[in-house]
């Protein structure tokens, strides 16, 4: 529940003096010298935890060093972008941004600096420090934070061309079929074996033709769940949605089922699933649907075949959970514990192919497995 941090583990060490002349010209009030250490929690950008010489305390996300086997993988600007947009027009809780940093001879790569939002960031999406009551308000304040990001209008806020507003799983299968496959090629460099490729998608991937849901748009995270958000120090509700890196214009579907992933998930060791516990220690997936759905014209419940988002969202996390891996195999990951979650990328194909060889969903509207 905490926001942790370490020191600066080895090859993500920063430049202290050249960060140092820049945030001086770049954040009015900035002061030496800067203290850094670095967040345990998070995959993907590195990310940092600033203190200047008045201890007042920053966040610096960044690109990872090295060679990157994406081009479009790990976009900071594109999080600076949305950040910005959604916390100056819109009632998204997103932390303030303060500076984008596109110029690489400062620290190496591309970064941008925000506010640091004290709070608590739950990793445990069963939330059992919490009375239960408590943790109701919490997820029903995640559910209703995400319908507030669907309800903006892209447009109005200076966001059209953020991301095309059609054809949004369509294109999802195309660009991470290749991203997959780049993925999937990496060579160990210790063991000399290729991380390997997701299982049966060809098969997978005519299964979600098939299945489609009908096409829509919104503004969407990417990758909206409970631990990238952080909830006020004491009161049940959502106060920052962080890690904005996979946000576009998509279907909204893809956050939702994102969000609910977990109670399609089996209890096992190291997926911290909700399937099958009963009681449940946290609202159920109808009443949190419902509780969204209310707060938008275009979803009605019962949710028209939410399977196949379900499905999707599992290849998806199947993808990133892949590119953790590849990034292990190439000495570029940023979390502590990456290793772990490199295991778990076959894993997670095999729950999007226990929906796909349950058959055809024919419009089915039922969201229990």
């Amino acid at each position: 529940m905490s926001q942790s941090t370490s020191s600066v583990r080895t090859g993500h060490e920063l430049d202290t003096k050249s960060l140092e002349a820049y945030l001086q010209k770049a954040i009015p009030g900035f002061t030496t010298p800067l203290h850094i250490s670095q967040f345990n929690h998070g995959q993907s950008n590195p990310t940092y935890l600033l203190k200047d010489g008045n201890q007042q305390q920053y966040v610096l996300r960044k690109k990872p060093p090295g060679a990157l086997i994406s081009k479009t993988a790990h976009a900071v600007e594109r999080e600076y972008r949305i950040i910005r947009a959604l916390g100056e027009n819109s009632d998204v809780p997103v932390p303030k941004v303060y500076a984008l940093c596109e110029d690489i001879d400062v620290i190496g790569t591309p970064f941008y600096v925000m506010e640091f939002l004290k709070g608590r960031i739950f990793t445990d999406v069963r939330m059992l420090d919490l009375e239960y009551e408590e943790r109701k308000k919490c997820w029903f304040s995640a559910v209703t934070t995400l319908g507030k990001l669907h309800s903006v209008d892209f447009k109005a806020i200076g966001l059209e061309g953020y991301g095309k507003d059609a054809g949004f799983y369509a294109r999802q299968m195309k660009s991470l079929g290749k991203v997959s496959a780049a993925q999937g090629a990496v060579v160990d460099e210790d063991t000399g074996k290729a991380v390997g490729p997701i299982p049966r998608l060809d098969e997978m991937f005519a299964w979600f033709r098939r299945n489609e849901v009908e096409d829509q748009a919104t503004i969407i995270h990417g990758d909206f769940k409970i631990d990238n958000m952080i909830f006020h120090p004491t009161e049940p509700r959502v106060i920052g949605v962080l890690d904005w890196e996979l946000s576009t214009i998509g279907h909204p579907l893809s956050d939702l089922s994102n969000l609910l992933q977990p109670f399609y998930i089996p209890e096992q060791p190291g997926l911290l699933g909700l399937k099958g516990l009963d009681p449940l220690p946290v609202p159920g997936p109808e009443e949190l649907m419902q509780c969204y759905c209310s707060q938008l014209k275009g979803i009605q419940y019962p949710i028209e075949n939410w399977l196949f988002a379900v499905a999707f969202s599992f290849f998806r996390l199947a993808v990133i959970t892949q590119g953790i891996a590849a990034r292990v195999a190439r000495k570029q990951a940023s979390s502590a514990q990456a290793k772990f979650v490199a295991q778990k990328f076959k894993p997670v194909s095999y729950l999007a192919l226990d929906i796909v060889d349950r058959g055809e969903l024919g419009r089915q509207t039922n969201s229990k497995l």
